[in-house]
């Protein structure tokens, strides 16, 4: 879900090269190709507990109390369709995700009691109950609730919720792929890479990749529906190797020095 930077949005440089055009450097490591063989391209994706953007009415920052309410995946599945698709109904929501409509709309109703989403009154008909998201986009840091054991736990399940739609994502967009006009089939990367950074360097890493996707229009922006564009969805993903051991140097301070009283 998620889960994006604002509000810069000058056009792209005529001079940037795109990701065919662009080579590695011969020292740095060998990503995993996808199948079309292209040279890999950063692949920012929307994650929530990236760098804070300059905060805006409609960004909303997680906190102990609301992440509570984006502890479901469902809910962030609910939330990332109303603001991507606009607004919708239970009924409507349920009918797309293959779900009763007492389900869709008792986790709407969730959303709602935090403030993630709220009516949208007058439109359709009397009986229908129209949602529509109350913000643009979230943000989190875990570092932030790193006190809240219960927090961090709904925090997890967030992630989780976002990293499920994501993959839903990549899964729609394999499942047209073949469909998909020629030009637009051969757009894009699924690549990875495996680096070897400090924490500092890791988020100076995702710092920097967020900066160059903010030289690009958002697809909420007004006046981005140029002909020949499309919604291109970015994620980010960076977060240590799983399995790997800890080093004593990644030890907490808490760990480091047991003998301070918190």
């Amino acid at each position: 879900m998620p889960e994006p930077p604002e509000p810069r949005t000058p056009a792209p440089s005529a001079e940037r090269a795109t990701p065919s055009e662009r080579q590695p450097s011969p020292d740095r490591p060998t990503p995993s190709q996808t199948p079309f063989e292209r040279q890999p391209s950063p692949e920012p994706q929307a994650r929530s507990e990236r760098p804070a953007p300059p905060e805006r009415a409609d960004d909303l920052h997680l906190d102990a109390r609301n992440l509570r309410g984006l502890a479901h995946p469902l809910r962030v599945r609910l939330l990332g369709l109303l603001r991507t698709d606009g607004p919708s109904t239970a009924t409507a929501l349920a009918a797309r995700l293959g779900l009763t409509s007492a389900a869709t709309s008792y986790h709407l109703r969730q959303l709602a009691t935090y403030g993630f989403i709220v009516e949208d009154t007058g439109r359709g008909q009397p009986r229908e109950r129209w949602w529509r998201a109350a913000h643009r986009s979230t943000s989190m840091s875990l570092a932030e609730v790193a006190d809240d054991p219960a927090a961090i736990e709904a925090g997890e399940v967030y992630l989780r919720g976002v990293a499920q739609s994501n993959a839903a994502l990549v899964q729609g967009h394999l499942d047209e792929l073949a469909v998909l006009p020629a030009r637009w089939r051969a757009a894009g990367a699924l690549n990875d890479v495996l680096l070897r950074l400090t924490p500092e360097q890791t988020d100076e890493l995702v710092e920097r990749m967020w900066a160059v996707v903010e030289d690009y229009p958002r697809a909420d922006e007004p006046g981005t529906q140029a002909a020949g564009t499309r919604r291109v969805n970015v994620q980010l993903q960076v977060f240590p190797r799983p399995g790997d051991p800890i080093d004593e140097t990644d030890a907490d301070d808490a760990d480091a020095h047991p003998e301070e009283e918190r």
